[in-house]
C-alpha cells in the first residue's frame, strides 16, 4: 500500500487579477508594470500577516495561512491597500484583484498545496466582485465575530468541478463600528415622492487631466438640463460632486442620497475624438434602464458637449417617467400616493379608450384631493379632457374645453415654471381658438425648456393647424428627435397632419396617418385626415373603408362636430378639411 501524502488543515487565500486580459490588451507594459508592484504588496502582506505564499501563476496568487483570522484579516488589507493605489488611474488601468478564501484540508506536497481545499478557493475567488472578497461557510462559522467585518449571504453556489454547492459569503469591509452598520439603526428614509436621479461625475477615461473640464462640463450640464424637468428631484451639483474619483456601488450611492434613480459615464478623448458612454441604473432593483455610447468629432468641443448633453437628457427625462409609470402600475390603488395616481392616469390616457379615460378622471380626481397643490394633477386633467374633446366621448365641448382651460390655468398658477404645464395651455387654448395666447405659452415653454419634447410636438401642432407646414415639420421633426418614442406623438403627428392636407400633401398625409393607426388605432385624428385625405385623391373605396371605422371609434360623428371639435385657423383651409370628410361620406 503506498504511504498516504501528508495532509494539512489550512486557510488558503487566493488572489487573481479581474479583467487581466482586457488590461494588457489596452496597455501591456504598464499593466505588467502595476501588476510586479501589486504582488510585491500583496506578497508582504501574506508574510506580515503569517502566512506563506505557495506560487505565482501569472496573475494568479495562492497562500496558505494557519489560522482563518490571519488569512481574512490580510485578505481585507490586500484590498484596501490595493485600493488605495488604484484610486487615481482611470477605471481601464486599474488593477483590481478578486480574493476567495477557504478553510479545508490540502494534500502538500513538495512546498505546494493541492486538493479540494484549493479549488474552492480559486471558486470562491471567481465569485467575488473586482476589489472584493469572497469565502465559504467553513471560513465564516470559524471567524465568528472575532473581527469587526460585515458579511453578505450569497446562498449555494454551484461552482465547476466541486461536487457539492459551496455555501458563500461576501465580505464587506467596512467594520461594525463604521457608518454601514450605524447606518442600518437608523429608520429607514422613504423615497421622495417625486422620480428621484442623481447624476454622478463622468469619469476622464482620457489618462490627461486636462481633459477633466470637458467630462465635468457635460455632468454639470446634464444635471441643470434635467432639472429643468419639474417631474424630476435632481440631486445638485455640489453633492453630487463629492463622489468625484471614488470607487462607488450605484445602490449604496443611491441609499446615501435617498434617490431611486443614478446616470453614471465616462469620457474617453484621443485625437480628435470623443466617446461619451453613460448609462441609467434604477438603484433600488439594480435594473439597467437604457445606455448609449456616443462618438463625435471634435471639431468644436462646446458644441459637441451640447449635442451629447441633449441627447443624453432627451434619453433619460422618458425613461426615467416611464419607469415610475411602470412602477405605479404594479402598485395596488390603495397604495397609491398623489403623484402616483397621476403616474398611473397618464398610462390610462395613452391607452386612447373611453373605458381608460374614465379611469384617469377618477384617478386624477383622487390625486387633486389628497394634493390640492399637485400641479401636474391638474396639467393631466386638462390631457384628460382633451382626449374626452378630441375623440368626441363627451357631447358638451364648449364645457369641456372650459374645464380643459380651468385645469391648466390651474397648474400654471400653481408652478409658473413648469414648462410642461405652459405647453399644455398653449395646447387647449389652441382647442378654444385663441390662437396668439396659445402661441405665447408654448414659446414660453420651449424657452424654459429646450429639451421638453412636448413642448415641440404641440408647437407643430400650432402650426399645423395655423397652415405653415413647412414649420410645422420642422417643429415636429425636432420633437421627435429628441423623444422618438414619446406617447405625446400622435398629438404631435395629429397637428402636422392638418397642415400636410391644408398645404394638398395628401400622400404625406395617408402616410402619417396610417403609420400612427398602426400604433395607436384609436386615434381620432389620424381617422378623420385618412378618411378626408383618400376622398380628396378619389380613393372612393379607401375613404369609404376609412368612414365606416370612424363611425366605429367615434358614433354620432358627423361634419357639423368636427367643425365644432378641429380648430383650424383659416376659414377657407377649414371648409377644405370639411370638404373632404363630407367626401368621405360623413353625414352632415
Amino acid at each position: 500500500m503506498e504511504d498516504r501524502l501528508p495532509r494539512k488543515l489550512a486557510a488558503i487565500l487566493y488572489a487573481d487579477v479581474a479583467g487581466y486580459s482586457r488590461l494588457t490588451g489596452d496597455d501591456e507594459e504598464g499593466t505588467h508594470r502595476r501588476l510586479s508592484k501589486y504582488l510585491d504588496l500583496i506578497s508582504d502582506g501574506v508574510t506580515e500577516h503569517h502566512g506563506r505564499v505557495v506560487h505565482y501563476a501569472g496573475d494568479a496568487v495562492l497562500a496558505d495561512f494557519g489560522t482563518v483570522t490571519d488569512s481574512l484579516t490580510c485578505a481585507t488589507a490586500i484590498q484596501r491597500s490595493l485600493a488605495s493605489q488604484n484610486q487615481n488611474l482611470p477605471d481601464e488601468r486599474k488593477v483590481q484583484f478578486r480574493i476567495g478564501v477557504n478553510l479545508g484540508e490540502v494534500i502538500v506536497d513538495r512546498d505546494d498545496v493541492y486538493g479540494d481545499g484549493v479549488n474552492v478557493a480559486a471558486r470562491l475567488e471567481a465569485l467575488a466582485d473586482p476589489g472584493g472578497i469572497c469565502i465559504s461557510d467553513a471560513v465564516r462559522t470559524a471567524v465568528g465575530k472575532k473581527l469587526n467585518l460585515s458579511y453578505e449571504y450569497m446562498g449555494e453556489q454551484q461552482v465547476k468541478n466541486i461536487d457539492e454547492p459551496v455555501r458563500a459569503y461576501r465580505v464587506t469591509m467596512e467594520t461594525q463600528e463604521q457608518p454601514k452598520t450605524c447606518e442600518s439603526l437608523k429608520p429607514e428614509l422613504e423615497l421622495p415622492d417625486k422620480p428621484s436621479i442623481a447624476v454622478l461625475p463622468f469619469t476622464n477615461m482620457s489618462g490627461d487631466p486636462e481633459q477633466e473640464y470637458f467630462s465635468d462640463g457635460i455632468t454639470e450640464d446634464i444635471i441643470t438640463a434635467l432639472s429643468h424637468f419639474r417631474e424630476l428631484l435632481v440631486i445638485a451639483r455640489n453633492t453630487s460632486f463629492s463622489f468625484k474619483g471614488k470607487t462607488i456601488r450605484i445602490d449604496q450611492v443611491c441609499k446615501e442620497l435617498n434617490v431611486r434613480y443614478a446616470l453614471e459615464g465616462s469620457v474617453r478623448k484621443a485625437a480628435n475624438r470623443v466617446r461619451v458612454t453613460a448609462q441609467l441604473v434604477d438603484g433600488h432593483s439594480d435594473s439597467h434602464l437604457w445606455a448609449e455610447r456616443f462618438d463625435r468629432n471634435l471639431d468644436d468641443i462646446f458644441l459637441v458637449q451640447d449635442e451629447i448633453t441633449n441627447a443624453i437628457v432627451a434619453a433619460v427625462a422618458p425613461r426615467t417617467l416611464s419607469a415610475e409609470v411602470k412602477r405605479a402600475q404594479g402598485k395596488t390603488v390603495d397604495h397609491l400616493s398623489a403623484r402616483e395616481r397621476v403616474m398611473r392616469a397618464r398610462w390610462h390616457i395613452n391607452k386612447l379608450t373611453k373605458a381608460d379615460n374614465e379611469i384617469a378622471h377618477i384617478l386624477l380626481n383622487e390625486a387633486i384631493a389628497e394634493s390640492p397643490d399637485l400641479a401636474e394633477a391638474y396639467t393631466t386633467r386638462a390631457e384628460c379632457l382633451l382626449n374626452d374633446i378630441l375623440h368626441v366621448w363627451r357631447d358638451d365641448t364648449d364645457v369641456a374645453i372650459g374645464e380643459a382651460l380651468d385645469a391648466s390655468r390651474s397648474a400654471v398658477s400653481l408652478d409658473p415654471e413648469d414648462a410642461n404645464g405652459l405647453a399644455v395651455l398653449g395646447s387647449i387654448l389652441m382647442w378654444a381658438r385663441q390662437f396668439e395666447d396659445a402661441r405665447e405659452y408654448l414659446e414660453r415653454a420651449v424657452r424654459l425648456n429646450p429639451n421638453l419634447a412636448n413642448a415641440y410636438g404641440l408647437m407643430a401642432a400650432w402650426h399645423g393647424i395655423c397652415g405653415d407646414y413647412e414649420k410645422s415639420c420642422e417643429v415636429a421633426d425636432k420633437a421627435l428627435e429628441i423623444s422618438p418614442l414619446d406617447s405625446s406623438k400622435p398629438l404631435w403627428l395629429g397637428g402636422r397632419g392638418i397642415a400636410a392636407y391644408i398645404h394638398g400633401d395628401y400622400e404625406h398625409v395617408i402616410e402619417t396617418a396610417q403609420r400612427l393607426l398602426r400604433d395607436h388605432p384609436g386615434f381620432a385624428s389620424a381617422l378623420r385626415q385618412l378618411a378626408a385625405s383618400f376622398a380628396m385623391l378619389g380613393r372612393d373605396d379607401e375613404a369609404k373603408a376609412a368612414t365606416q371605422k370612424l363611425l366605429e371609434r367615434m358614433p354620432g360623428l358627423t361634419v357639423s362636430k368636427v367643425r365644432h371639435i378641429v380648430p383650424v385657423r383659416d376659414p377657407a383651409a377649414h371648409e377644405r378639411w370639411l370638404e373632404g370628410l363630407r367626401k368621405a361620406g360623413l353625414p352632415e
